[in-house]
């Protein structure tokens, strides 16, 4: 729960407290190229956001989104606190 008092945002958390973090980017992967390239179980795409920071996610987050033209499409990526993967959105 957020309470402002003043120019300071105080946060107080009841419980578990988890502030999420948000990462923004746009990709595009021709099909064939996503195939031959990133099919295998442990391979990886790397994806600057829009703040400048290079992220390293594993293929599979993305293969939901991957169609007959590829992988195309901007994207929020979510984690918790400590950077952990929540959830991966087009939008």
């Amino acid at each position: 729960m957020r309470k402002d008092r003043g120019l300071a945002t105080v946060i107080v958390c009841y419980g578990h407290c988890s502030l999420m973090k948000y990462f923004y980017f746009s990709i595009y992967i021709p099909y064939q190229e996503y195939l031959a390239h990133y099919s295998g179980s442990a391979s990886h795409l790397v994806v600057k956001t829009d703040n400048g920071l290079t992220l390293q996610l594993p293929a599979t987050h993305f293969r939901p989104y991957l169609t007959q033209f590829g992988l195309k499409g901007r994207f929020r990526l979510t984690t918790d606190a400590q950077y952990k993967f929540q959830r991966l959105e087009l939008i």
